[in-house]
């Protein structure tokens, strides 16, 4: 039976299904292996995203143990891999700067809150529906903004306390130039190389981790003039700290509400587009409710050990799948190998060059901005080409939830004009016109009696589209004895366009017109009943089709209707 049939809990996690399936031998090698190279992976991104995001290195480290244990344990999906990603850089920075890292800890663990919210509530599947351009445009927002925050590490520019905007920021480079230090340079510049040109060479074997040890012990070595993590930050913690809760002040709750409504948005939205992708790999069917449960307990327990937010990570799932990881079990390897990581060699930590994780950022960052589909885009429709390049540049100019909330809206704005332009309402000389021969309900096999006008609805009868109604029926010079509505292709109906039958409906009786509706669908069929309108036109007068309302105004038309 395939994953998520109806016989399975909705509300199951993946590691539970596996487990009743049967778990070999086998395919526990597999996840060993999966998880252990994942685990590679994800020490220097970790350690990177950690300190892009404005905290100490190893609370990425510990975001990866906590969230990406239990993201794995409790996910809808089987090869899901969460921690800390690219994604959040921008937001949590900006959060650290304005309200300190127990700001942070206390907006993850409403964000986490929230998630389990949104996954009990079923919303799961609506954050899917987040269109194209948006998530394309924000994404590669991110990337870039990711990049420009790498610039000053990786040249060894010596600088003052860098603003947050994106083009102040740049001002600040300019103006600094001068400082950059050539070791750092190479170093920097050397390690984006390399991994290019590795990721060519070698599949199984991380760059980013062979450059980042490469990198270490050269500077180590020769002793080189760079900027390293135990040099900004000071003895790296090799141990994994005891839960502490956040102060839970409701004022300063209060003053987080969007900064957690901003991560659990980007948390549901990235983990639900990472489930995607492995399904697609994999064949199966992730659980997106009982994903965004998990990525919820996730965000509520990582800030408790001093972590930051989590998600899913498409990079480092899509590596999972490609290395032979088929369940959970993979994912929880890969947290167990980091906490190992983390408590032996934690220490050793603090001799890593900036520079290097600058390089390995820059790496990411164009990974992330995806430049060849955002170059594509310009192909599509110049709507959705505006909706992705707003997005982008409110991402980068303003900030992510702005950005994330005005492409919605474009977006839906978009949305409404295209349906309203699909859907057409027709008068008697246009169906006669466009009347197909094997249509057995064409108006051009019926005699339409005189005094009789057909109308036609085609598409869905909402408020985008209630004006071009109002406007077609406006064009009848004379009044006629009977109005036939055909609506056999108006699948769905809104209040707009119920307020728009009803407003006809007075409008024929105040005329002497009898309104005949034919061929309603099941939807608008039902808003009727409930609105009582099918009441006041009688039920003679909804006719089910076009023949019978032919043969309804035929009689009507034979008589004076009332006034």
């Amino acid at each position: 039976m395939p994953d998520g049939a109806s016989r399975v809990p909705e509300f199951e996690p993946k590691l539970v299904t596996v487990l009743r399936e049967g778990y070999t031998r086998r395919q526990f090698g597999r996840d060993l292996f999966a998880g252990l190279i994942v685990a590679v992976i994800a020490v220097p991104l970790a350690i990177a995203f950690g300190i892009a995001s404005g905290v100490k290195p190893e609370q990425g480290l510990v975001t990866a143990v906590v969230a990406g244990f239990l993201i794995s344990a409790l996910g809808g999906s089987r090869v899901q891999i969460g921690g800390p990603t690219g994604a959040f850089i921008v937001l949590v920075a900006g959060i650290v700067h304005e309200h300190g890292y127990e700001g942070l800890a206390l907006a993850t663990l409403m964000a986490g809150g929230l998630l389990i919210v949104m996954g009990l509530a079923r919303l799961g599947v609506l954050i899917q529906f987040i269109p194209y351009p948006v998530t394309l445009g924000f994404t590669a927002g991110i990337a870039l903004i990711i990049a420009t925050g790498q610039v000053g590490e990786l040249a060894g520019l010596t600088l003052p306390a860098v603003p947050g905007e994106f083009l102040q920021k740049w001002a600040v480079y300019a103006e600094h130039a001068g400082s950059a230090q050539p070791w750092a340079l190479a170093l920097g510049l050397g390690s984006v190389v390399f991994i290019a040109a590795w990721r060519r060479l070698v599949s199984r074997v991380p760059g980013p981790l062979v450059v980042l040890l490469l990198t270490t012990a050269a500077v180590q070595l020769f002793d080189l003039p760079v900027e390293t993590i135990g040099s900004r930050f000071g003895e790296v913690s090799g141990a994994l700290p005891m839960p502490r809760l956040p102060d839970l002040d409701l004022g300063r709750m209060r003053a987080l509400v969007s900064p957690a409504v901003a991560i659990a948005l980007l948390a549901g939205i990235e983990s639900l587009l990472s489930a995607v992708v492995a399904d697609g790999m994999t064949g199966r069917r992730h659980r997106s409710n009982m994903e965004l449960v998990a990525q919820g307990v996730a965000n509520v327990a990582s800030p408790l050990f001093g972590g930051i937010p989590a998600t899913g990570a498409i990079a480092r799932t899509a590596a999972n799948v490609k290395n032979g990881g088929g369940t959970p079990v993979a994912g929880m390897v890969h947290a167990a190998a980091l906490l190992v990581i983390l408590l032996a060699a934690g220490r050793w930590v603090a001799l890593v060059p900036l520079c290097t994780l600058a390089g390995i950022l820059m790496v990411v960052a164009f990974d992330m901005s995806e430049w060849r589909l955002f170059a594509k885009q310009f192909r599509s429709t110049r709507s959705d080409t505006l909706v992705m390049l707003s997005t982008f540049g409110l991402t980068v100019l303003v900030d992510l939830v702005v950005a994330l909330q005005v492409g919605m809206v474009l977006a839906a704005l978009l949305f409404i004009r295209r349906m309203a332009q699909v859907t057409e309402v027709r008068d008697l000389a246009g169906l006669l016109d466009e009347s197909e021969p094997d249509d057995p309900e064409a108006v051009s096999r019926f005699d339409i009696p005189t005094g009789v006008e057909v109308f036609e609805i085609q598409g869905t009868f909402f408020f985008g589209a209630a004006h071009k109604f109002r406007a077609t029926l406006a064009r009848i010079e004379r009044k006629p004895r009977v109005l036939i509505l055909r609506m056999r292709h108006v699948p769905a109906m809104d209040a707009t366009g119920l307020h728009a039958l009803e407003e006809l409906a007075v409008q024929c009786r105040r005329q002497g017109t009898a309104l005949v509706l034919s061929g309603v669908k099941r939807q608008p069929s039902e808003l009727l009943e409930r609105s009582g309108l099918a009441a006041q036109l009688g039920e003679a007068q909804v006719c089910a089709g076009f023949g019978e309302a032919v043969e309804r105004a035929r009689t009507l038309a034979r008589v004076e209707t009332p006034a």
